[in-house]
């Protein structure tokens, strides 16, 4: 349907990439295709090293989608005198903004409201201020500002006016973590790295005491590969534990699973030109502008011990959120208010406190044995300085100097050029007969790689025209991501590539199959493959929303195991 550039994941790039394991010895192998993960595939190839990638799943389709989706410093990491972890994540907020990839991260503002008179505004303006501060020349936003009450309310019209008596606006960073994720193991990919999703570890390579690679199995096709490396670094997040059990639990990392529920409502239930962010008994209640239809509100925090792979949220966490922006909000949300849902577990280094709001942010990176590299913990925002830590610590003892790492000027791919197309996109709509407003929203998406999706319109119009029942999104944004982005099967796309699992009402079930017949010829799919995909993408849908019709974790977590994961559940002749 349309040629690849070396810059895309292909189908065809994942089979060389899986050839390329088979046979060749890599300088370093990661494990998790993760944020962290591809920051550490990133890092190391763009040192000089070759580099293999393996992922159980898809890129992101863990902790790393299902996140926040901010990019911030952490303001109330200030209260907890963590000062360090601030400032790391406020130089790195500011690098992610300007120069990594202005493409897909952005500024937003939030209202901080205030409820006391006095002391508050000067506790929390000191904090805001302290904040703004250490930004210092990393700031990439604008400064703060203290609202009155009538200003407050001009700006979040939606706020109760006895829900504060004055605000404090602010800046942080927002970006859509799955597409940015993928982003950097495609921009891995630009630089030589080998990767391959749908590749789960089975176990690890060793010459007596070393870890030489690890033996893993092809999911789609269910043949064995071993992988040879001289480090292999473990980046799998919340399964960090699984890997370390693999050298018999060497390395007393002790990650401990906190789940976070995030629910997305229509823009038009709520009126505010910005975020909020509200203090509850816990910790704090977001209220995200997110894109132009929709906002996000999250987050619970509470202990998960269940299936990680698909953790479930329930009813009483919906309720939760609900409840606590209902107190501040002058029109009640409700349940069919609710377009979707999504569920993340924060892989967290276990600390002092019982409460996961209290376990450790920062990460950690340890070597339990020769030739294997583990790192834990951290947050989204500073995935490059764990990436660059877990190198450095994997090429000691090379036996040749590594270059240090040049992942604060490396950009990833659409950032080069973005400036520029975003300049000439009225004349990038007129040319490709697309509204300006789309044109905007691609270049958020995809940055200079625009043009990429422009020249397949070209070549096939139909494709210029928008999903039924998904209309924010273009049908050569569903082809492209099949193409170029490494999706392999229906959930892929409608979860990850695209967000419409969780922007419409119907949870992707509407489009489905015409998302499916989009990407048949490029996946190779037959008839009886398209029907298979989607029946299994509709049965996960079915399964998510009974197990958020659950009270308790237990329930919901059987109820969502009701649906097979894609990846086990459809074989590839299917």
């Amino acid at each position: 349907m349309v040629s690849t550039t070396p810059l895309a994941m292909s189908p065809e790039f994942r089979t060389q990439s899986l050839e390329r394991m088979r046979t060749e010895q890599f300088d370093v192998l990661v494990i998790g295709g993760g944020v962290t993960g591809g920051g550490a595939a990133l890092d190391a190839t763009s040192r000089g090293l070759s580099v293999a990638l393996v992922e159980a799943r898809d890129f992101a389709s863990g902790t790393s989608s299902r996140s926040s989706k901010l990019i911030h410093g952490g303001l109330r990491y200030l209260e907890q005198l963590n000062f360090s972890l601030v400032q790391e994540a406020l130089k790195e907020r500011s690098l992610i903004l300007d120069r990594l990839c202005p493409h897909l991260a952005h500024p937003v503002p939030f209202i901080l409201p205030l409820q006391h008179r006095g002391w508050e505004r000067l506790y929390l303006g000191s904090g805001v201020l302290l904040y703004d501060t250490m930004a210092g020349r990393h700031k990439a936003v604008p400064s703060h500002s203290h609202l009155s009450r009538s200003e407050a309310l001009r700006q979040f019209p939606s706020l109760r006016k006895d829900a504060l008596i004055g605000a404090i606006k602010y800046y942080d960073g927002q970006v859509d973590d799955a597409r940015h994720t993928m982003f950097l193991s495609r921009t891995a990919a630009q630089y030589g790295a080998a990767l391959a999703t749908s590749t789960r570890v089975t176990g690890l390579l060793r010459e007596g005491d070393r870890v030489v690679g690890v033996r893993a199995v092809d999911l789609e096709t269910s043949e064995e590969l071993e992988i040879h490396a001289r480090a292999t670094v473990n980046a799998a997040g919340v399964w960090t534990d699984d890997i370390q059990e693999m050298v018999g639990g060497r390395g007393q990392f002790n990650v401990r699973a906190s789940k976070g529920v995030h629910i997305l409502v229509p823009r038009d239930r709520i009126h505010g030109e910005t975020g909020l962010i509200s203090r509850t008994e816990k910790s704090v209640l977001f209220v995200i502008p997110w894109g132009k239809s929709h906002w996000i509100i999250g987050t619970t925090d509470t202990d998960w011990e269940l299936d990680r792979a698909h953790p479930a949220a329930s009813r009483t966490d919906i309720d939760y959120l609900l409840d606590h922006v209902n107190a501040i909000l002058t029109s009640p949300l409700t349940h069919d208010d609710v377009e979707g849902v999504y569920a993340g577990l924060r892989p967290l280094l276990a600390g002092e406190s019982e409460a996961t709001s209290k376990l450790s942010r920062e990460h950690a990176v340890i070597t339990p044995v020769a030739g294997l590299v583990m790192v834990a913990g951290g947050k989204y925002t500073t995935y490059r300085v764990m990436a660059k830590d877990a190198i450095d610590l994997a090429v000691q003892g090379f036996p040749t100097t590594v270059a240090e790492s040049t992942t604060e000027t490396t950009r990833l791919a659409g950032a080069e050029g973005y400036h520029a197309a975003w300049n000439a996109r009225h004349r990038l709509a007129e040319d490709s007969g697309l509204h300006v407003n789309r044109i905007e929203r691609l270049l958020g998406r995809y940055g200079s790689l625009l043009h990429e999706l422009l020249e397949m319109v070209a070549e096939h119009p139909d494709l210029g025209e928008p999903l039924t029942g998904a209309d924010e999104y273009l049908r050569v944004e569903i082809a492209y991501a099949a193409s170029h982005e490494g999706a392999l099967h229906l959930d892929d796309v409608l979860t990850r590539r695209t967000r419409i699992s969780i922007e419409t009402f119907h949870r992707g079930v509407d489009v489905a199959q015409e998302v499916a017949e989009l990407v048949a010829p490029i996946l190779g799919w037959d008839d009886d493959r398209v029907a298979a995909e989607v029946e299994h993408y509709t049965q996960r849908v079915q399964a998510e929303r009974e197990s958020q019709q659950m009270d308790d974790d237990q329930t919901a977590d059987a109820a969502r195991m009701g649906a097979d994961d894609v990846r086990t559940g459809i074989p590839t002749g299917a």
